[in-house]
């Protein structure tokens, strides 16, 4: 057996013995193929790098063995950077020259020596650091020579080499100190190169140059510089990928995830999933990122919900709750909420049970147990089983009660909340607990809407608990409101709704107490006094009684007895007296409340069952007498937080009845000019829906009515011209003083006032309530004032209004083309003091172009109609007819290379003809190249069509300069791009480089016109670029 487990083991021996003789005759074999490889020169190894199937590794073996058998390696630097140079005067992508640049890159770096360990560093640092490879030295010496050139192509193939260059070196790896600091100064200067690729290539190469230790790193100050004012997002994507991370930093990390395009916020919470930990944000921080985040675009929110919350989740090891924690619930619930729907969706089922809180056998979380973050989960966790019908009602049966054990638990919590005394207000630990109590109550009402509540007997505990906890005094002021809207969705009838919020509002406001009378203190003394003097008689006739007795005097013994017995009754009758006074009475009465916490309490009630009504629903003898009872008396209360719910209850009232709107409409408008700011804002926003549903008809009132309008100033009357649905001389006159009064309110310093009445005209614009250019031209100007700069609320609301306006109708985009010339007129004339001096115009201009683009309508009109931007293009003609030495005349004439004329030959005719009169009186050279350039477009307009058609398939000369950047008539012809404008232009800011940003940087250019797969064929066939021609031209030549 010993010799048999021998044999075996030999035999292995054998075996490996044998394949070792094997692998060492191919290495052999390869050794003599590469040895035959070496004839190759670097002309041909260039050559083939250029293809993409050739294996560079062993043309890069085979190039260095060369280069490792030459003892004079002058004459092969100066050759290899001689075919170098073929391929850096060449600026498109091509894939040869990309080729070629890897094949470079990978060559230069091959020489390097192989990771040392720890110890060998040290030795090595001891005898003397060696110098670096001679090859990669002169590479980089060539490289740091050339990056000043003139042409763009070299400076962006010098940057991209460099990048490449020390992203191929060890991570280890190190080179010479000032070999070092001549790349940093190098790639400093062209992160501010013209060309957007340079930018890129040369914020790549510094990406191992950082140092984020260092206070004072000059890459770290270049990279946030960058970020910060880099006009091409290409660019700042580019930085995003290299910065490292650190407290500088972060918050310019951070800023990128508003970012005004979309690549670059979502490479923005890449990088902050990837690089940042949770616990490195402030709680504002995290905060802020998901309510951005799962607010944006929906690429954006794939971003959020696939990288940045599994990597919080990531690192708190996957625990829901201490993400919850770190978050803030208690000031941020929504962001809280969606939030946890955004993990649960990404969750399988099976996981949402498992990772269920700990219910007990009811499945109620025990008080002692409930937090913010457990109750909040709890409540994400039902709903968003509930919103998946009946998939998800097994499931909810296994986290939630039935509806009868659910409403006691929640009567028991809600009792539980204390009310704070004046004492015990001044301790932050007490009214913190008081806080978070509330808070907790109102995630346990808010998971009353996904109980069972079809089975009767439950359905009716929760509504007895409702109505109960709302008729509580003790009932926090800030439950009422959802107490109140849970109630009424478990009412489906708006009569039932009405009656059962009465019969509250009546128990809160006069509730049900025991009539006493008042006790009388001296009629009290008197029958005690009365009493004592009664008690002292009986005594002594009891006295005397017995003293008769003794002496035998029975007749004088039987007259005190009777006398006895009459003062003992008068005893009892005057006891009975005093009984029967201090005894409460029987009879129940009901006291009015009208302290200010019981009237907030009852128009709150008030207002979300009015709230809660179908609109449709006219006012009933239930509704007219809270009016007249509450909502009316509370408008003059002088606690202002009533008087504020009181016009809210009012303006909601009064969309039910139109008489009741016509009614009340004067008080309105008087509340809007004369009350206390919040409830100003609250009478705007009541007239501005008055006037969405009813429209400015509603004002056709007697002039009695209208007289009591507080009068306006004459030279403010022609700001807004309302155009209402029935026009009257009345009615005119009212619907211009609200017009003039809102335009008043757009100047107002009152950022709150100033955001609604602009919300309240954009939304009766919108609705075709009013049509008024100079009134858009107010709004426009407004949007774009540097003082509206902070009002985000604003910003966004015009924004979205601009865009949804001018889509909609070309009747719409008339309206914006009249406010055209007004509007620039304005910015142009604006003194130097005024905010508006400081509007980029040409900002302002391309906002009117993009929003009255023909592409842009949501029903595009036919080709043969007249569009907007012929009169667009008209009116500018026109103003520069006018004065053609003024200096918006330039202005006008780059703008109409940018307009998308229609195709009637009779307006192009016309407009030729004016443009012809143009050119005999503009003398701006500037101004005649434009309009020549636009003559020419006119003249050739169907030859023009067919070269946009072909040029997609046109190969390009690779040494071109893109020419097209200076050209803005190539800008006209991309789709939609109002779009985009619209929601990025801000005043006061200097406009980007167009050309830069759509035709430098890749990925940027869109073609024009979709050839067939076989045309993409040819065009790919036709524009590969290939470097051998030219260097065996050059071969040739020499």
């Amino acid at each position: 057996m010993f010799y048999k487990r021998l044999y075996v083991r030999i035999a292995v021996l054998a075996r490996l013995h044998l394949f070792e003789n094997r692998r060492q005759c191919d290495v052999r074999k390869t050794e003599e193929k590469m040895t035959a490889d070496q004839e190759i020169g670097i002309k041909e190894a260039f050559q083939r790098a250029q293809k993409g199937h050739n294996n560079k590794a062993k043309l890069v073996a085979s190039l260095k063995s060369r280069y490792n058998s030459l003892e004079d390696k002058t004459l092969f630097h100066e050759e290899f950077v001689h075919y170098l140079k073929y391929a850096m005067i060449v600026y498109k992508r091509e894939p040869a020259v990309e080729h070629v640049i890897e094949f470079v890159a990978r060559f230069a770096t091959c020489f390097q020596s192989p990771p040392k360990t720890e110890e060998e560093e040290e030795q090595e640092e001891e005898e003397g650091a060696e110098d670096d490879h001679p090859f990669l030295c002169y590479i980089f010496n060539f490289l740091l020579e050339s990056y000043k050139a003139n042409s763009h192509a070299v400076r962006f193939r010098v940057c991209q080499l460099i990048n490449k260059l020390l992203g191929s070196m060890a991570e280890n790896a190190q080179i010479n100190d000032d070999l070092f600091d001549h790349i940093h100064q190098a790639m400093l200067v062209r992160v501010t190169d013209k060309f957007p690729n340079v930018r890129i290539q040369a914020a790549m190469a510094m990406t191992r140059l950082q140092q984020p230790k260092d206070p004072d790193c000059p890459t770290i100050n270049a990279y946030m510089l960058i970020l910060e004012n880099d006009t091409n997002a290409e660019v700042r994507r580019a930085v995003l990928s290299c910065v490292a991370m650190c407290p500088r930093t972060l918050p310019k990390v951070l800023k990128r995830t508003r970012d005004i395009k979309e690549n670059v916020r979502k490479l923005a919470y890449q990088v902050l999933a990837d690089k940042v930990h949770v616990k490195a944000l402030t709680i504002e921080q995290r905060v802020n990122l998901l309510q951005q985040g799962l607010h944006d675009t929906s690429a954006v929110r794939d971003v959020v919900c696939s990288y940045l919350l599994p990597a919080w989740l990531l690192r708190l090891d996957g625990n829901i709750i201490e993400l919850l924690h770190r978050l803030d619930v208690e000031n941020c619930a929504q962001t809280a909420l969606d939030a946890l729907r955004a993990i649960f969706r990404c969750m399988p089922t099976e996981e949402l049970l498992q990772n269920r809180m700990q219910l007990d056998n009811k499945k109620l979380i025990p008080v002692d147990s409930l937090t913010p973050e457990i109750v909040l989960y709890w409540r994400s966790l039902c709903e968003f089983i509930k919103a998946k019908g009946d998939e998800g009602d097994e499931m909810l049966e296994q986290v939630l009660p039935d509806a009868a054990t659910y409403a006691a638990y929640l009567y028991g919590y809600l009792k539980s909340v204390p009310e704070l005394s004046e004492e015990q207000r001044s301790d932050i630990d007490q009214v913190e607990l008081v806080i978070t109590k509330k808070f907790i109550s109102q995630q346990l009402i808010h998971l009353t809407g996904c109980l069972d509540t079809n089975e009767e007997g439950g359905r009716k505990c929760l509504l007895a608990v409702l109505q109960e906890m709302l008729a509580f005094p003790q009932t926090p002021f800030s439950l009422v409101s959802l107490l109140t809207e849970k109630l009424l969705t478990l009412i489906p009838d708006d009569q039932r709704r009405i009656q059962t919020v009465a019969e509250i509002i009546s128990d809160v406001k006069e509730p049900i107490m025991e009539a006493s009378q008042p006790v009388d203190e001296k009629e009290s003394r008197r029958q005690q006094v009365q009493l004592a003097e009664v008690k002292v008689r009986i005594l002594e006739a009891k006295q005397t009684l017995e003293d008769c007795i003794t002496a035998q005097e029975f007749s004088r013994a039987a007259e005190l007895k009777d006398d006895i017995a009459e003062l003992e009754n008068h005893r009892n009758q005057i006891i009975q007296e005093i009984a029967a006074s201090s005894q409460p009475a029987d009879k129940e009465i009901r006291t009015e409340k009208n302290d200010p916490e019981t009237l907030q309490r009852c128009l709150t009630m008030c207002a979300q069952l009015l709230k809660e009504m179908n609109i449709k629903m006219q006012i009933g003898p239930t509704i007219s007498t809270l009016m007249s009872s509450l909502i009316l008396p509370s408008i003059a209360n002088a606690h202002p937080d009533v008087r504020n719910i009181a016009v809210v209850c009012l303006g909601t009232c009064a969309l039910h009845s139109r008489e009741m709107a016509k009614t009340h409409m004067v008080l309105l408008l008087q509340i809007a000019q004369l009350d206390e700011v919040k409830i100003r804002i609250s009478a705007l926003r009541a007239i501005i829906d008055l006037l969405l549903l009813f429209g400015f008809q509603l004002l056709s009132k007697p002039a009695a009515t209208q007289t009591a309008l507080p009068s306006q100033s004459p030279d403010r009357q022609e700001e807004g011209a309302p155009l209402a649905e029935e026009k009257g001389d009345g009615s005119e006159d009212t619907a211009q003083s609200i017009l003039v009064m809102l335009s008043e309110f757009l100047d107002s310093e009152v950022s709150e006032l100033r955001t609604a009445a602009a919300e309240g005209l954009a939304k009766l614009t919108y609705n075709s309530r009013m049509s008024s250019s100079k009134m858009f031209s107010r709004l426009v100007l407004l949007w774009y004032n540097p003082v509206t700069e902070d009002d985000t609320l604003l910003r966004h609301c015009l924004g979205v209004f601009f865009q949804l306006y001018a889509r909609e109708s070309r009747a719409h985009q008339e309206v914006i083309e009249e406010s055209f010339l007004p509007t620039i007129q304005t910015v142009m004339n604006a003194p130097v003091t005024s905010p508006l001096a400081e509007v980029d115009i040409n900002n302002v201009v391309e906002l009117f172009v993009e929003l009255t683009r023909p592409s842009a309508l949501i029903k595009p009109s036919p080709n043969t109609e007249v569009c907007v931007h012929d009169y667009l293009a008209v009116r500018m003609c026109g103003e520069m007819m006018k004065d053609p030495k003024a200096p918006e005349v330039r202005l006008y004439a780059k703008t109409l290379s940018n307009l998308e004329l229609s195709r009637d030959e009779t307006i192009r005719k016309d407009l030729h003809i004016l443009l012809q009169e143009l050119v005999q009186v503009v003398k701006d050279r500037f101004c005649l190249r434009a309009l020549e350039k636009m003559m020419n477009q006119l003249v050739d307009s169907k030859e023009h069509a067919e070269l946009l058609s072909t040029s997609a398939l046109q190969p390009l000369d690779v040494n071109a300069d893109e020419t097209a950047t200076d050209e803005p008539s190539k800008s006209a012809k991309r789709p939609k791009r109002g779009q985009r404008k619209v929601c990025t232009a801000k005043g006061g800011r200097k406009s980007s480089r167009r050309a830069e940003s759509s035709e430098e940087s890749d990925g940027e250019n869109v073609p024009m016109v979709r050839p067939s797969r076989k045309a993409k064929t040819a065009a790919l066939e036709k524009t590969k670029l290939d470097l051998n021609p030219l260097i065996n031209q050059e071969a040739n030549v020499s």
